[in-house]
């Protein structure tokens, strides 16, 4: 049994809003009590952190990410994103999905883990693309998050462009990793697939049924450009929603993500069944896919979450994407207001993976919190602005305490469980390394 750890904070964001001057109790693994510090008062054996000058907060939810997307920071080449399915064919697969091993999977987990719990991420959703690495790859990842001490959620993003035995080895390794980690309190597994370009008929209703027969979620990436809508439209007749509805494949425990090039039927139809989203903000840009059509889908009812897509990993920066880039798009300043963006960084996030013991802070909710220093704004925070501070005007080097399930990730700005230098030294060697020679086009 663990000792109770008392935190009294500046600020306490509950479900019902924000509330001064009160703390809350962590006691195995679980928030036990929330109230005005006089309610919380440390016994002789509890361990009591003072953040009078900080904000406690529930971690943020990253709901899509791809931790070996590290390797693309910085490439050393002259590649240049000009069309998606270009550059998926002619870079993206070969030099680099192609050439993931075991090894690399658990290094860049190691440092994508380090830079999400320094931004306060406590629990993520991670989509594998390596091929070439089966079987065991996810195990791989496994080891590098079980180290970390996060909650997560790893997939492999299973298809059929490398060989009929390949996509059969994608399927078998989500659903032996699902197997594998039923009963971890941390980690699991979902079913994944890529695309409908990617994946025929037969492949996606095979996916399906696995993911039902194994109670999990049924993952896909959904319209990140106008290619797989265009695909679908030349090859199937309909596009990727109405393809998918039609095939009988959408419900409630399905996750898909992206969903930029979306029209309003498909909005309609997609909320009908009552999927969850998550969007990526910043990746969307950077590939040129488009500005998905997030405060239509909140409108009509879809649990979005928000996601790093392994681009940039400060969910800040993501958070700050999801503020202002709608904004611009619809030339609406009043659309994705600060606190919308951060439910959908957290408790609607969690909602959207199917977990509802995170997101929020309520008394027998897992202890995943997190804290935020407020005493070096130029501008007090108060009960007006505090959401458009969090999301707007913090970094992560304002965050001073990570908590998963009630154990300390990070600890007075320092990580606990994780040696940044030595990882970030391992890692520039080795992507050094994969970048000195690389494959020609196609191989």
């Amino acid at each position: 049994m663990q000792r109770s750890i008392i935190l009294h904070g500046a600020a306490v964001l509950t479900p019902a809003g924000p509330q001064p001057h009160w703390g809350l109790c962590i006691k195995d693994g679980r928030i036990a009590q929330l109230g005005p510090w006089q309610d919380l008062k440390p016994g002789p054996q509890d361990e009591y952190l003072d953040c009078k000058n900080q904000i406690i907060l529930p971690g943020f939810i990253n709901g899509h990410t791809h931790m070996y997307g590290v390797l693309s920071h910085g490439i050393s080449t002259d590649a240049v994103v000009e069309e998606f399915n270009g550059f998926l064919e002619d870079f993206w697969w070969p030099h680099v999905e192609n050439r993931i091993s075991r090894e690399l999977a658990e290094l860049t987990a190691e440092w994508a883990c380090v830079e999400m719990i320094e931004s306060g991420t406590t629990a993520f959703f991670d989509i594998l693309e390596a091929p070439l690495s089966l079987p065991g790859a996810l195990e791989s990842e496994a080891l590098a998050v079980q180290k970390a001490g996060l909650r997560a959620t790893l997939t492999f993003e299973a298809c059929e462009r490398v060989s009929a035995e390949n996509a059969a080895l994608g399927l078998e390794e989500n659903a032996a990793f699902i197997r594998a980690h039923k009963a971890d309190a941390l980690i699991g597994g979902a079913m994944s697939i890529h695309t409908l370009f990617t994946c025929g008929h037969g492949y996606v209703l095979r996916a399906r049924e696995m993911a039902r027969q194994l109670g999990t979620k049924f993952h896909m990436h959904l319209s990140e450009s106008v290619a797989e809508p265009d695909w679908c439209l030349a090859h199937l007749g309909k596009r990727p929603v109405e393809t998918y509805a039609e095939w009988g494949v959408l419900d409630a425990d399905v996750l898909a993500s992206q969903l930029v090039q979306l029209n309003e039927a498909e909005i309609a139809l997609y909320a009908k069944s009552g999927a969850g989203a998550v969007s990526m903000p910043l990746s969307n840009c950077e590939v040129g896919g488009g500005v998905a059509p997030v405060p239509a889908l909140l409108r009509a009812g879809v649990q979005v979450g928000l996601g790093s897509d392994g681009y940039i990993n400060s969910f800040f920066e993501v958070m700050r994407g999801a503020f202002l880039i709608h904004k611009a798009h619809l030339q609406n300043p009043q659309v994705m207001d600060a606190k919308t963006v951060f439910t959908m960084a957290t408790a609607m996030g969690a909602k959207a993976l199917g977990n509802a013991q995170i997101g929020a802070l309520a008394p027998g909710m897992q202890a995943d919190v997190i804290t935020i220093r407020t005493d070096d704004t130029p501008t007090p925070v108060n009960l007006k602005n505090i959401y458009d501070q969090v999301v707007l005007f913090r970094n992560p080097g304002d965050v001073e305490h990570v908590f998963v399930q009630g154990r300390p990730l990070k600890l007075n700005g320092r990580l606990q469980t994780l040696d940044k230098a030595a990882i970030r030294e391992r890692l520039r060697e080795q992507s050094a390394q994969f970048w000195e020679v690389r494959p020609q086009s196609g191989g």
